[in-house]
């Protein structure tokens, strides 16, 4: 089922206000940057993530198609656990139901892959990269950007915050 909507259950429902800094779409995972006031993409590939996503802007017509530019202010949807998000998963994936999903460092969020650690090797351990958890199975694994640079297969999926 296709959702017109970032929110699908929502409990309380913390909106906030940001400017972007950059181009951001509704459904993306985003993370404060520079100012209090400024956001763009979630940037840290497997990294500790608050799940902020950018809400599509109903307050001018707009759907969840729609994206923001830079420098327009942006409606961000705090979710907390147990709530559903309707959220952009990276092209290229493969989930099934119950996967852990983390960020992609894109603001797109994609299959979660336990780290693994080398002792020779310097290691960063992320404590919180789990957003959340697929609802719905999505197989892109036959999508690619390969054909069309300026425009990479995305989809929305419906998670559970963790």
């Amino acid at each position: 089922m296709a959702y017109r909507t970032v929110k699908i259950k929502k409990y309380l429902d913390i909106i906030e206000e940001y400017e972007a800094s950059a181009a951001i779409s509704p459904g993306m995972l985003v993370e404060p940057v520079g100012s209090a006031s400024t956001i763009r993409a979630h940037a840290t590939e497997g990294g500790n993530a608050i799940p902020m996503f950018a809400l599509e802007d109903e307050l001018q017509g707009k759907g969840i198609t729609d994206a923001y530019a830079a420098a327009d202010q942006v409606q961000v949807w705090v979710a907390v656990r147990g709530e559903q998000v309707y959220a952009q998963v990276e092209d290229e994936q493969s989930i099934a139901i119950g996967d852990p999903l983390e960020s992609n460092g894109e603001g797109y969020l994609q299959k979660h892959t336990p780290s693994t650690y080398d002792s020779d090797d310097a290691y960063t351990a992320y404590t919180n990269p789990i957003i959340g958890f697929a609802l719905d199975a999505l197989d892109l694994s036959g999508l690619s950007a390969a054909g069309s640079s300026d425009t990479p297969a995305r989809a929305f999926l419906r998670i559970r915050i963790l």
